[in-house]
């Protein structure tokens, strides 16, 4: 016997007819590249989406053709999003801090046939241009007035082209699973790896971010969302803010503390996401200029392992309560997020804050295991390591072009890369990556708690672990820190920082003393250039 529902396809302009019938006043706020804040709304964004979807119809673009975009987190970005999913298309969201040679190898290898850019951009666009053979337009997002000379063909400014529709429209209809996103993995080894969204993985991951577990966002909140959209879809916050009415409030390309500051004080911002190196810039910025946030109330960290200092001082001297969240470009992004349970709700002190220092729980979509080297799982109860296996309606099933087969089984299940454990109330908690992780004298040592406990030192400003060679353990750690401007903090310092917080065995056994860790694109510590840094280091005897 079958249900007698109607068929009701997840398709992604259906959030935007949404948002435009129910909430479409409702604003939403850019700092523009050019400089000025803009103020639109839902129905004006869904208005204008109709007409890049209208004209990149007309100019022959068809449903599968993927369309690229380079640009922040702006209103103008939100309605390229929309009108190229309303026309049939799949947005292409490229990372601008890659190589330009890395952002034209996917360009290619996606076969994107225009580009929409914010003027940030345009030098790298000038460069890659003549090597994306497939790449027949450039659609700039600023008016005439603003539209640089470009030596490429087809160059438009994004105002001016609008004006060439009336938006009168009708959404292209495409099935539920026809691809709707792409986003590349940042390749820190091998080529890039292309995720492919549908529409329906799309739709089921904004309505999941949005439970009360998880972001517990409504339309009573203000969001920011500082992760860029070039980040696995600004954690499906394009999506889920309009989803559920909420104010929008985009930041541009402007990132350091104060201008970030400025948006949450002016747009009363209630909620905000990003990585952790944008609140401790943030922090900074509030401590040295003794200022409040009187209107935050959550902020979810993730992109890398939480600083345990960055949650508790949020919530400790501004009451902003703080998730700790995890996830992939491979799961839409989001896997877990750290509200509290009602078992753990009532804890205080250190013990509520080893829990927040934990990735979380795994919200309704999500399946999670860990296992050993031979796929046996292991027991939930917060000590034994495994490898980090996912699967669910909004996590990848296969890479772009048939890349990393290796990665996925034949029960559906995603090895994400990871090293963790899961407690008995599921919290998970990321001890390493696979290929990260120390292995001294047979056993294993996470460099994330070493690393996390180190920030915490007052005169450190940043802080990465790897191994390096020993005679009789194989491997040892090593302490890599970046100082404070200022500060001057001492190898013995600092692993007394460290005693009694760590295992006495995972103590490292050196502490190096640099101007900067390298990082990449996605603004996560790039191991690989520290241990070829590092590759000839001698520890002490």
């Amino acid at each position: 016997m079958q249900g007698l529902m109607q068929e009701w396809p997840l398709l992604c302009y259906k959030i935007l007819d949404h948002a435009a019938l129910n909430h479409g006043k409702r604003e939403v706020v850019s700092r523009s590249v050019e400089g000025p804040i803009v103020r639109t709304n839902y129905a004006e964004i869904r208005n204008r989406s109709l007409k890049v979807a209208q004209l990149l119809a007309r100019e022959g673009y068809k449903p599968g053709d993927r369309i690229a975009t380079l640009a922040w987190n702006t209103a103008r970005h939100l309605e390229a999003w929309f009108g190229i999913m309303g026309m049939g298309g799949v947005y292409h969201t490229l990372n601008p801090r890659l190589f330009p040679e890395q952002i034209a190898w996917i360009m290619n290898h996606a076969e994107d046939r225009a580009i929409f850019v914010d003027l940030t951009f345009m030098p790298i666009v000038e460069k890659i241009g003549p090597l994306v053979k497939s790449l027949k337009k450039v659609i700039v997002l600023t008016d005439k007035a603003h539209l640089p000379q470009s030596a490429l063909p087809n160059v438009v400014a994004y105002e001016e082209w609008l004006q060439g529709a009336d938006g009168d429209f009708s959404w292209v209809e495409v099935g539920e699973n026809d691809a709707a996103g792409m986003c590349y993995t940042s390749g820190t080894t091998g080529d890039p790896k292309g995720v492919v969204y549908s529409h329906r993985s799309n739709v089921l991951h904004a309505m999941i971010a949005a439970m009360p577990d998880a972001m517990g966002i409504s339309s009573r909140a203000s969001i920011m969302p500082v992760v860029p959209m070039f980040h696995a879809n600004a954690w499906g916050l394009g999506q889920s803010a309009p989803l559920i009415g909420a104010k929008l409030v985009m930041p541009g390309g402007k990132m350091d503390g104060a201008s970030i500051y400025e948006l949450l004080d002016t747009e009363k911002v209630t909620f905000t996401a990003a990585v952790p190196t944008v609140w401790l810039m943030l922090l900074q910025h509030l401590e040295a200029n003794n200022l409040k946030l009187p209107y935050l109330t959550k902020v979810v960290i993730g992109g890398s392992a939480c600083p345990r200092v960055v949650t508790e001082k949020f919530e400790k001297n501004y009451g902003v309560e703080v998730i700790h969240a995890w996830g992939m470009t491979e799961m839409s992004p989001l896997g877990t997020l750290g509200s509290m349970k009602p078992e753990v709700a009532n804890l205080k002190g250190k013990k509520k804050y080893d829990i927040k220092e934990k990735q979380g729980h795994v919200p309704f979509g999500v399946e999670m295991k860990i296992t050993d080297d031979e796929n046996v799982a292991r027991d939930w109860d917060g000590k034994s390591f495994g490898r980090l296996k996912v699967r669910g309606p909004a996590v990848a099933r296969a890479y772009y072009g048939g890349a990393g087969k290796e990665q996925f089984d034949s029960e559906g299940w995603f090895d994400t890369g990871d090293v963790a454990h899961i407690d008995e109330n599921g919290y998970m908690q990321i001890t390493d990556r696979a290929k990260d992780v120390i292995k001294s004298g047979g056993e294993w040592i996470s460099t994330i708690d070493i690393e996390n406990m180190a920030v915490g030192h007052p005169d450190i400003a940043e802080a990465a672990v790897i191994g390096v060679y020993h005679q009789k353990w194989d491997e040892r750690p090593l302490l890599i820190v970046v100082p404070k401007p200022g500060a001057k903090p001492t190898k013995e310092a600092l692993l007394s920082h460290l005693k009694g917080k760590i295992a006495k065995w995972w103590m490292p056994d050196d502490v190096a003393f640099v101007d900067e860790i390298p990082h990449t694109a996605t603004g996560k510590i790039l191991k690989t250039k520290l241990r070829e840094q590092f590759k000839d280091y001698k520890l002490p005897a």
